[in-house]
């Protein structure tokens, strides 16, 4: 079942079929999961999240329905790698990170059950498994007392970025993988309610793209010993990161030993900049303390009779 932006939202078939998005966790409240990502932060704590886009429909049980889902590029490192687990960290160091997917119709609204939701992304330092050796992470743990040859991420990037990362564009043809290591990916099957929940840890950057975590969506397959077969993919997105919080992790380690140049949100190339619509996801952590962990959730809405293997934008 393969990064350049996209958003091939007919716009007339967008208004005439009210096609919905997400409202992260205000979708996750509603089916009753996860009721601490909807509430407002409480003292100490932080929500990173867009603001929220205004209601287009509502479904019968009175869930807040919005625009279809951006579709975005696939990007260079995907791997059907097949692997159906909920953790998928394989011990990589970084912030622990809880990822909760809601998928529903955005026609009806209605969650889409037993969709096969696959997510990937690099680690800490920008690494992508199955690309270690073309993928373009950089930093490490520097001698005692020696600090590090780069500068952490601030509010200002040391300067915006002018080519392209090492070994693959952003928005580049699908690569083969060059080692076997499959850590940080994952699929999962949508539960009744359309959830899916993975424990990962917080994405570090690297040259040329904004912390993001890719993400498709399959319909119409099944699930056999081999993993998930058949079927269609009916969206391939992107997941981003608000730019508080981007700053948070980056005096963590070892995201505090990274030398790579930093792209930002709004200095991406592929993130649609229109919000949750565009995969903008609401995270909640503790203010001052992001090292200790954060959730972040979305609702998806897709329109599982189409097909956007995300390979051709």
């Amino acid at each position: 079942m393969t990064e350049q932006q996209s958003n091939d939202v007919d716009p007339q078939r967008d208004l005439t079929r009210r096609r919905v998005v997400v409202a992260g966790g205000a979708a996750v409240a509603v089916a009753g999961l996860g009721t601490a990502i909807a509430t407002t932060a409480s003292a100490g704590e932080t929500s990173a999240t867009s603001t929220t886009p205004s209601a287009s429909a509502s479904s019968p049980s009175g869930e807040v329905c919005y625009r279809l889902t951006s579709e975005t590029t696939e990007g260079p490192y995907y791997i059907d790698a097949d692997k159906i687990r909920k953790d998928i960290t394989e011990h990589k160091e970084g912030i622990p990170m809880t990822l909760r997917l809601k998928v529903i119709d955005s026609d009806s609204c209605k969650p889409v059950a037993r969709a096969a939701v696959d997510i990937w992304h690099c680690d800490a330092l920008g690494l992508y498994s199955g690309y270690e050796s073309s993928s373009s992470g950089g930093g490490g743990t520097p001698p005692t007392g020696t600090p590090p040859t780069g500068t952490p991420p601030t509010d200002a990037p040391t300067g915006a970025p002018t080519g392209a990362p090492t070994g693959a564009p952003p928005g580049g043809g699908h690569q083969e993988p060059t080692d076997d290591k499959r850590y940080l990916r994952g699929t999962q099957l949508t539960d009744r309610h359309g959830f899916v929940e993975f424990t990962t840890v917080f994405p570090g950057w690297y040259r040329g793209r904004c912390v993001h975590i890719h993400t498709k969506v399959h319909v119409g397959g099944k699930l056999t010993d081999a993993g998930y077969e058949g079927g269609h993919t009916c969206h391939t997105g992107q997941l981003f990161f608000a730019e508080e919080a981007v700053l948070a992790s980056a005096e963590v380690a070892p995201y505090n030993t990274s030398t790579t140049e930093r792209t930002t949100l709004d200095e991406d190339g592929i993130y649609p900049g229109n919000g949750a619509q565009g995969g903008l996801l609401n995270l909640k952590y503790r203010k001052g303390k992001i090292g200790k962990g954060v959730t972040g959730s979305l609702t998806l809405g897709v329109d599982p009779d189409a097909t956007h293997e995300g390979t051709d934008l």
